[in-house]
This record gives C-alpha cells, sequence and structure tokens, in this order.
C-alpha cells in the first residue's frame, strides 16, 4: 500500500504549509487526484486517516477531487476527455494524444487554523510530490 508513503509525504508538505504560517492546527486539505496518477483515493483516504494521528492535521478534513482525464489532440486541436484506458482523441479517433491532466496529485489547497483562532488558507494551487513518490 504505497498510498500511506504519499499521504505522509503529504502531510510532510501541510506540516511546512502550516508551520510557515504560524497555524496550530489543519482543519481541511484539499488535493486533486488523476485516475492516472498511480494512487487510488479510497485507499489514500484510509491512509490519510491513519497518517494524520499525532499531527497538526490530526482533525483535518480530506477532500478529494478526483479529476478527469482529458488529452489534446494535434491532428486536430481537440481537447476532449478520454477513458483511462483508452486515451483516444473524441473528435477524430486517433491514439497520437497529448495527455492534458488525469496524471496529477496535486495539494490545492490547506485551511489553517492560527493563533487567533480565524481559519486562513494558504495559496492556491501549492505543489505536492506530483505522483514522484508513487512511481
Amino acid at each position: 500500500m504505497h498510498e500511506l508513503a504519499v499521504c505522509q509525504a503529504l502531510l510532510d508538505e501541510v506540516e511546512a504549509v502550516a508551520a510557515a504560517n504560524g497555524a496550530r492546527a489543519v482543519l481541511r486539505i484539499e488535493v486533486a487526484i488523476g485516475p492516472l496518477s498511480g494512487v487510488e483515493a479510497g485507499l489514500l483516504a484510509r491512509a490519510f486517516s491513519i497518517a494524520r494521528l499525532g499531527g497538526v492535521a490530526e482533525h483535518a478534513r480530506l477532500e478529494l477531487d478526483e479529476m478527469p482525464v482529458r488529452v489534446h489532440c494535434p491532428a486536430c486541436g481537440t481537447d476532449s476527455d478520454a477513458a483511462a484506458n483508452r486515451l483516444l482523441c473524441a473528435a477524430c479517433g486517433t491514439w497520437r494524444v497529448r495527455l492534458i491532466s488525469g496524471d496529477e496529485l496535486v495539494l490545492r489547497r490547506v485551511e489553517l487554523q492560527t493563533d487567533e483562532g480565524v481559519p486562513a488558507r494558504s495559496g492556491e494551487e501549492a505543489a505536492c510530490a506530483r505522483n514522484a513518490a508513487a512511481r
């Protein structure tokens, strides 16, 4: 179950964001995950319930935003959705496409609780180890 290792790396990044912003707790973590990332969303959620214990994100809520597989066709210029196991252009049917999305694992947003007790959000689209740990 490599999702536990991926989750621990994710929480390391979250703890760094929390420390940099002087937060005492993490309230919510939003992650974008694609079906080609090599990480199973359900297993990542289960790993999160274990990995978060004893840390600044112990009571945080994990929100997984499952991203679609999208491809760009250089032959006809179309961007379209594709099945994870069938990367074809929806317009012309060619297999010579470029992947636009679907392989990401991105820490999008971290909602923090500061010492003042007011929730604060970290910057949008904080970079996470893009699935390097998964490959």
